[in-house]
């Protein structure tokens, strides 16, 4: 078997109806970024309060991607 090494992200996510849905745009935005995502971990949920009422849900999400060895330090993969 090929050996394989990973990276990560981590990115916030946010919007206005709810977590899932912050964490789900993270991702998808991460998608167009990097390729050959493979694990996303939401690690902290918080909301945006103005006025006294909820405006955005925020998601931290940690993804990984998997990291080709041609890659310079830093850069994502295209």
């Amino acid at each position: 078997m090929k050996e394989s090494v990973y990276k990560f992200v981590e990115l916030v996510g946010t919007h206005p109806d709810s977590w899932e849905k912050a964490a789900a745009s993270a991702v998808r935005l991460a998608a167009k970024r990097y390729t050959d995502l493979r694990i996303a971990e939401v690690t902290e949920l918080d909301m945006q309060i103005y006025g006294g009422a909820v405006v955005n849900y925020r998601a931290k999400v940690k993804i990984s991607y998997k990291w080709e060895t041609e890659e310079t330090e830093g850069e994502p993969s295209k």
